[in-house]
């Protein structure tokens, strides 16, 4: 990797900056969000719920926490009737009046 050992220790051993600490925060906090909702929510609503929680952070950063964590949310759809037996309405005849019993196979 073309680092030399003392470079690679300092770095090692440097003491976590301002920066990282609260992204580390943040990233707790959007985990906790993402799973308190069943892995439903996308980056929008975590975001509001964190921003409702009193803790201000943008869209995209929880967007690129999402994204470097690879949380992706799952959609669900949503239950669609699509069949409505109970009205008054006149019902088709059977035009085609087709009987599937037969006495023996291939027939």
């Amino acid at each position: 990797m073309n680092v030399s050992r003392s470079e690679y220790y300092k770095w090692r051993d440097r003491p976590e900056s301002e920066r990282e600490r609260q992204h580390k925060e943040w990233t707790e906090q959007v985990k906790e969000v993402f799973d308190d909702s069943r892995q439903l929510y996308g980056s929008p609503k975590v975001t509001q719920k964190l921003q409702q929680q009193g803790i201000h952070v943008s869209e995209r950063t929880v967007t690129r926490i999402m994204n470097e964590q690879q949380w992706r949310s799952r959609t669900v759809k949503k239950y669609k009737a699509t069949t409505n037996s109970k009205h008054n309405l006149p019902v088709q005849e059977n035009v085609l009046n087709q009987e599937f019993i037969v006495s023996k196979p291939n027939e």
